[in-house]
């Protein structure tokens, strides 16, 4: 049964090129049968596709979206901040071959590539057994080293027996200091200005991700405070339509309570109140509780009246 999205804009989704199931071709193809206006592609620390392919051809996935009555948008997750969980800034609308996007992505894979095989190392020593060929044949479709993601381990886990769910598996490895395995992630700050020097916006994404009290590298301070460091450095926006109910969130607010509560906050203070439903093509893993396409998001009229979206 096809659900009917909430949102026919949505600025938050996953393919296959880190820890989606979807290849970017289905994933336009899904959200085009659902009616959608706007959508991303926002896969975690790589560079977006120049080019997919449809039926043995390579051909540029703005123009195959438009021609389904889309407008696709390219853009980045950058998980950042080495010592605290679920900073991402989410980056739209760069010159993704300014030099220092590819820096930067290329010190990110690396430093993601040797972290996870580590962390397999020590799951193997702690009695989980899940090899490196399995996580870049995920789902049998071969991904290259630079692709993969933490989360596609996090499934594993849950698909071969170790948790019921990805979501436990990751609160597992998360809360777990035998688990402890830091990658060298990037500032966010640094993110947001390579962002704006490239010609893009950066929003946070999913910030009540982010625990209550953080310890970064200049001492313990509240998320509000967090969050008030990236506003100062210019975060152009913040995500407040997610789908916490679905993910790793154990706060008290509902869904409901955290979109209400960042919009108040926030709404005077960023340029652009986000929204997206994090879409992995859960479907075809072994969480049931799937977030699907425009579930979370924002409206065609947002969109289309705010200032920096409606150039990208």
């Amino acid at each position: 049964m096809t659900i009917k999205p909430n949102y026919i804009v949505d600025l938050h989704s996953h393919t296959t090129r880190s820890d989606g199931a979807d290849s970017p071709k289905e994933f336009i193809c899904n959200a085009a049968a659902l009616g959608m206006k706007v959508i991303v592609i926002t896969d975690h620390d790589i560079l977006p596709p120049d080019r997919i392919e449809v039926n043995g051809v390579m051909v540029d996935p703005v123009v195959y979206a438009e021609k389904k009555g889309m407008k696709l948008l390219l853009g980045i997750e950058f998980s950042c901040e080495t010592l605290v969980e679920d900073v991402h800034i989410v980056v739209l609308g760069c010159d993704y071959t300014n030099p220092k996007i590819i820096e930067i992505n290329q010190k990110i894979v690396n430093s993601k590539i040797y972290s996870y095989q580590k962390l397999l190392s020590v799951l193997a020593d702690n009695g989980i057994d899940i090899s490196w060929d399995e996580v870049i044949n995920y789902n049998d479709i071969p991904r290259n080293p630079e692709d993969v993601q933490k989360k596609v381990i996090f499934n594993l886990m849950a698909e071969k027996g170790y948790t019921k769910t990805w979501s436990e598996a990751k609160l597992l490895i998360r809360n777990n200091p035998a688990f402890s395995v830091k990658r060298e992630k990037p500032d966010p700050i640094d993110i947001i200005n390579i962002a704006h020097e490239s010609g893009g916006i950066a929003i946070l994404a999913h910030p009540y991700l982010i625990d209550e009290t953080v310890m970064t590298k200049d001492g313990l301070m509240s998320r509000e405070a967090y969050i008030d460091k990236l506003i100062d450095a210019g975060l152009d926006g913040i995500e407040a339509c997610y789908t916490y109910d679905k993910t790793t969130y154990n706060g008290p607010l509902s869904k409901e309570e955290i979109i209400t509560k960042v919009k108040s906050v926030y709404s005077d203070r960023v340029k652009i109140i986000s929204g997206g439903s994090d879409y992995h093509a859960d479907y075809k893993k072994t969480d049931k509780n799937v977030r699907n396409i425009g579930e979370c998001g924002v409206t065609l009229e947002y969109f289309n009246s705010n200032e920096l979206l409606s150039k990208l």
